[in-house]
């Protein structure tokens, strides 16, 4: 079984230290502005990391769901490949955030599309798995008959 998620696991564990890199740099931009919490608003060199910060933890959760899905249903490999491709295109976009809110477009549409291929596995992954389970139907075998 560990064989079959491993992969998985790895990227998994990598996204977490990428969202704790994006606390850290928030704590930072916070004792370098001198804004202490809960505020949230300041100079726009920390609300940009802050936004940065936020926006990649929103979307972490739905990066998971969709990673480990894709992994299970669909393949590991090719999962884990879009995952560490998505944690990639997340960096650009905090550092391209932090750099100026314009060089945060091309990393988010990347990483957006990332997402798009990750729904798409699951759910052609998902739809083989209940066809050959409850149908009986096995579209591979059909593919490669």
């Amino acid at each position: 079984m560990l064989d079959q998620i491993h992969w998985l696991a790895a990227v998994t564990v990598l996204g977490v230290l990428e969202q704790a890199y994006f606390f850290l740099q928030v704590i930072y931009a916070r004792r370098l502005f001198g804004i202490s919490p809960p505020k949230i608003s300041g100079p726009p060199e920390f609300e940009r990391i802050f936004r940065a910060q936020v926006n990649s933890s929103e979307y972490f959760p739905i990066f998971l769901a969709l990673l480990w899905q894709a992994g299970l249903f669909f393949h590991q490999g090719l999962a884990a490949a879009l995952g560490l491709l998505y944690l990639y295109a997340r960096y650009c976009y905090f550092m391209g955030y932090k750099a100026s809110s314009s060089e945060r477009l091309t990393p988010i549409y990347f990483s957006a599309g990332v997402l798009w291929i990750l729904i798409a596995v699951s759910a052609l992954g998902i739809l083989h798995f209940f066809l050959s389970h409850y149908v009986g139907l096995n579209v591979l075998q059909l593919l490669t008959a």
